[in-house]
C-alpha cells in the first residue's frame, strides 16, 4: 500500500506542478490586460496616472 501511495503521489506531483505553472501564466495575462485597462479608462478620462498611485 505505501508502493502505490508514492506511485500516486510521484504522477501527481508533474500534475501538481504544471497547473501551478498555468496559474502563474494566467495571473500574468490577467494582470497585463488589468494594466491596460486601466490605462485605458484614465485616457479616456483624461487621468494623469503618474500622479495617482496605483497598485
Amino acid at each position: 500500500m505505501t508502493e502505490n501511495a508514492h506511485d500516486d503521489a510521484t504522477r501527481r506531483n508533474p500534475l501538481l506542478e504544471a497547473a501551478r505553472e498555468e496559474m502563474i501564466k494566467f495571473e500574468r495575462k490577467e494582470n497585463e490586460f488589468r494594466k491596460k485597462d486601466r490605462e485605458e479608462r484614465a485616457a479616456e478620462l483624461r487621468l494623469p496616472l503618474d500622479a495617482i498611485r496605483v497598485h
